[in-house]
């Protein structure tokens, strides 16, 4: 394998050229030790936010300013991303009505054979999207690794994007670890439609992962202050993502708790 920070052939637990971590802590649900800096488990799934990493500190804690860490918020958005990528596979997978073509230039394999040289940008974007959002459900990090830089620029390519291509390319940003492009997108979209609810969801998530518990807080708030006249807009994006939205409203609520149980991201803090 190669390592993660300096890309030296390695093996064993840490890299012999510059003393990386090769892998993480066991999964706290079924033991398994996943490629380090892995925030979730690519054999259960299981999110690993917070599990000590093979050099004993927290995996997904990240130094701030004052010198502390961001591991509650980003435990916060980690969950967020769960319920996100749990979600969002599905209606995507129904917007696909007709049978695959066969395989071809640009094939993504036999489960299930993808010509994307038959699609339009977009179409093509979409599809790599489900791609990795399957594959992250299912812990697949190997093919997450392999599918969502292909996702990243099929987006790019794709501009100019709608709110709900945003929405996407801010949430594979994110599983991408890509964090500061992600609330950048995300806050792209929201200067176009404010209340935005998925793209309120994406651009907390990004902010928490940074560490800006402040402003994770100010977009979790306008998403719940925002949400029952967002719903009765009835936009087609949030048609798409009906079995989405609760999800959201419900992590948007434990986010915020956790921050005032915390004393996080308010105007004291």
């Amino acid at each position: 394998m190669n390592c993660p920070r300096c890309g030296a052939e390695a093996s064993g637990n840490f890299c012999s050229s510059c003393g990386a971590a090769l892998s993480g802590a066991p999964c706290p649900s079924c033991g398994h030790r996943s490629q380090a800096g892995a925030r979730f488990c690519n054999r259960c799934g299981t999110s690993l936010a917070g599990t000590p990493a093979a050099g004993g500190s927290p995996a997904g804690t990240q130094p701030t300013p004052g010198g502390g860490s961001t591991t509650l918020a980003w435990a916060i958005s980690g969950v967020l991303l769960v319920a996100l990528i749990v979600a969002i596979a599905v209606p995507v997978l129904r917007r696909e009505e007709t049978p695959p073509p066969a395989a071809g230039i640009g094939a993504l394999g036999p489960a299930p054979q993808v010509d994307l040289s038959s699609m339009t940008p977009r179409e093509a974007a979409d599809r790599l999207f489900d791609r990795v959002m399957r594959a992250a459900s299912a812990g697949d990090l190997a093919q997450v690794q392999q599918f969502l830089p292909m996702a990243v620029a099929a987006y790019e390519r794709a501009e100019p994007l709608d709110l709900d291509g945003r929405f996407h390319l801010a949430v594979l940003l994110t599983e991408g670890l890509r964090n500061e492009e992600a609330l950048a997108v995300a806050e792209e979209g929201l200067a176009e439609d404010e209340n935005h609810l998925l793209l309120l969801a994406a651009a907390a998530d990004a902010a928490g992962q940074l560490g800006d518990t402040a402003k994770a807080r100010t977009y979790y708030e306008r998403l719940l202050a925002r949400w029952d006249d967002e719903v009765a807009r009835d936009l087609e994006e949030y048609q798409a993502h009906q079995g989405l939205l609760p999800n959201i409203k419900e992590q948007a609520e434990t986010a915020l708790a956790r921050m005032n149980e915390a004393g996080e991201g308010g105007p004291d803090a």
